[in-house]
């Protein structure tokens, strides 16, 4: 490799050397002092970047995100009880999976991959079904690289008066989610993706409403008990042994996420978004989320007609040091799809490389030489000052 690696992937993410050096600290007692304040600096920052509500709960559990899913499931719903999973790609349909698995009557809202949940959708299929009581959305589907239009989809159900439960894994922290503005009452993410963490912690922040809807169900849960976890939160504790040294990592990822501001947080990802896609589209790759919609954490993008995926992304990753992802999913276009990651501790520099280790690999493809056309159709969005900088 040419160039230190350059993990391009919607997650895990590339960690910043801050978060590094947190990660070495000594083990300490996961019961005492040290880690409470820890836990309480790690729930206040959480819920900031959620804007959740004051009476919201933060809790943390030691697992991946689709822990957090599950734990959603297992909280709110009853076995036989009908809900409305609304699916765009994998991972909403993950919350229909996990929501069969606890016994629920899935009732899908589903459109095509690469297009959003549209409201009028949700309110007409929730006018059918007035029995249901909880609407789970994917706010930012990373298997297609699409944002759906979360706050107009959770007014809707809002209105409605369903419970709103939102998986904002890949989203919160790097974009605007305004769980109490917007009326949603549990918010899910995961350590691994804008909080510029290593994977093994996940979040779940849950309103009043929630708590009441969990009061009501009866599916079993033990693990990812919700009732528990908040006695021990109290405590300044979780209820089993976690991951310390991912904890000190998301502290750390919290502070640089306030030295940068949220508000330039959320403008770095858009503008090295809207780069991304104007690269990858000049450089003969076609954007697969729909215009508008598009994510500002991941692009997805379809190769050209006679380039084998697997030979591009080796090759991006043997000769230049870029790891992208491929696509997911059974439908025949996945297969030519490939994913660019850029949340967290990702700059202007960065995307500029992945663009330029594209136009090489196509070239050597025999698909195009390699004219600089990527990089001059990204340059007006690469502006700006240096993200993360304290890296």
């Amino acid at each position: 490799m040419i160039f230190q690696p350059q993990l391009r992937i919607p997650g895990p993410t590339p960690l910043p050397d801050r978060v590094l050096r947190a990660m070495s600290r000594p083990m300490i007692d996961h019961r005492g002092p040290e880690f409470a304040a820890i836990l309480k600096e790690i729930s206040a920052g959480v819920k900031e970047a959620m804007a959740a509500p004051a009476a919201a709960d933060l809790l943390v559990f030691t697992s991946s995100g689709t822990g957090a899913m599950e734990a959603a499931v297992a909280n709110l719903v009853s076995p036989g009880e009908r809900v409305v999973v609304c699916t765009c790609g994998a991972f909403g349909e993950r919350f229909a999976d996990i929501n069969r698995a606890f016994g629920a009557d899935v009732v899908k809202l589903e459109v095509e991959w690469g297009q959003p949940v549209e409201p009028d959708d949700l309110r007409d299929l929730l006018a059918s079904h007035p029995e249901v009581e909880k609407v789970f959305l994917t706010h930012n589907e990373t298997s297609t690289g699409l944002t759906n239009p979360l706050q107009a989809l959770a007014r809707v159900a809002g209105q409605a008066g369903k419970i709103v439960v939102v998986d904002a894994i890949s989203s919160a922290s790097s974009m605007p989610v305004e769980m109490e503005a917007w009326g949603l009452d549990v918010v899910i993410s995961g350590s691994q993706k804008g909080w510029m963490a290593p994977p093994g912690l996940a979040f779940a922040a849950i309103g009043p409403r929630g708590w009441e809807a969990a009061a009501r169900a009866t599916s079993p849960r033990y693990y990812f008990d919700w009732r528990s976890a908040r006695t021990w939160a109290e405590k300044g504790f979780t209820p089993t042994t976690p991951s310390v040294s991912v904890a000190f990592a998301v502290q750390e990822g919290l502070k640089l996420l306030s030295e940068e501001g949220l508000q330039n947080v959320y403008a770095r990802h858009r503008r090295l978004g809207e780069a991304c896609v104007a690269g990858l589209q000049a450089a003969g790759l076609q954007p697969f989320a729909a215009e508008g919609y598009r994510s500002a954490t991941v692009t997805s993008a379809v190769l050209p007609e006679g380039i084998d995926t697997d030979a591009f992304r080796a090759l991006l990753r043997e000769k230049y040091g870029v790891v992208i992802a491929s696509g997911r999913g059974t439908a025949p276009v996945s297969a030519r799809i490939v994913r660019v990651g850029h949340l967290g501790a990702v700059s202007e520099g960065d995307i500029a490389i992945v663009l330029w280790a594209v136009e090489q690999a196509l070239e050597e493809l025999d698909f195009r030489a390699a004219d600089g056309r990527a990089l001059n159709a990204a340059q007006p969005h690469l502006t700006g000052t240096e993200a993360v900088a304290a890296r």
